[in-house]
């Protein structure tokens, strides 16, 4: 295979695709499963029980497939899953999950995820996210579709982070943060919706109207959680019950 560096480790085992380039001195596992059209930087390490699909960009000096931080790890077989179209820069680390939760990590498609990302054991990352340097999430934490985390945000442990979300950098994550929301701070607080995200996406200008009267609903009217969403269980608007159905699962809170 050309495509493969004469200096790197490939281990028996392990089921790459022809067209995959792999640099120098980089390692992949024997339970590593790569795509076609992936490249694969010099001294990347892929370990794990880790799937990774086609297209993505992975650069140099990234840890995929690692064991999780987690001190109940007993060498269990848990697995890493990422889809397509990802780009994956310097320094990231991707762990598998623990046997404790689904015993998965799974990153989806076309995210952008820059240098010394950390994503812990059992994370769930959607598509067409970014996350920006150094953001970390902690274990069991979800990610929207089309969330962005600024810089050196960190996200604790099983918190969720709703769709076309956009944190500022430096973010401390403790409690759930709800669909369309723009939040910053330590800890991360609300500061209004994210139009401009949205309007970048196509939302329409009547969508953007009822999420701001959604917004002022949950946010402006001095409103119990359970009254807001009384309020906002109106609204037909499938937007509003993508809402609605995010603040009903919030376990930990939700930021207010």
């Amino acid at each position: 295979m050309s495509h493969i560096h004469s200096t790197a480790i490939i281990e028996a085992g392990a089921k790459i695709d022809a067209s995959v380039e792999i640099g120098p001195y980089a390692v992949i596992g024997p339970h590593v499963e790569i795509g076609e059209g992936t490249t694969i930087g010099a001294h990347a390490v892929i370990t794990g029980h880790t799937r990774i699909g086609k297209r993505n960009r992975i650069f140099q000096f990234v840890s995929l497939g690692e064991q999780p931080q987690d001190k109940k790890y007993a060498g269990e077989p848990t697995r890493l899953e990422i889809g397509d179209d990802n780009t994956i820069r310097e320094f990231c680390t991707f762990n598998t999950g623990t046997a404790q939760d689904k015993g998965v990590t799974r990153v989806g498609n076309q995210n952008w995820v820059m240098a010394y990302v950390h994503i812990a054991h059992d994370c769930e990352v959607g598509n067409h996210t970014v996350l920006a340097n150094n953001a970390t999430l902690a274990g069991h934490v979800e990610i929207g579709d089309y969330a962005i985390l600024g810089g050196l945000t960190a996200v604790h442990q099983f918190c969720k982070i709703g769709a076309h979300v956009i944190t500022g950098g430096g973010t401390i994550v403790f409690k759930d943060i709800p669909p369309y929301v723009m939040a910053s701070g330590a800890p991360a607080q609300p500061h209004g919706l994210n139009s401009e995200g949205l309007k970048r996406r196509g939302f329409s200008a009547e969508t953007l109207a009822t999420l701001k009267r959604a917004y002022k609903t949950l946010y402006r009217e001095s409103l119990t959680l359970q009254e807001a969403l009384e309020k906002l269980d109106a609204e037909t608007a499938p937007e509003v019950a993508q809402l609605t159905a995010f603040l009903r699962k919030a376990e930990r809170g939700i930021i207010r």
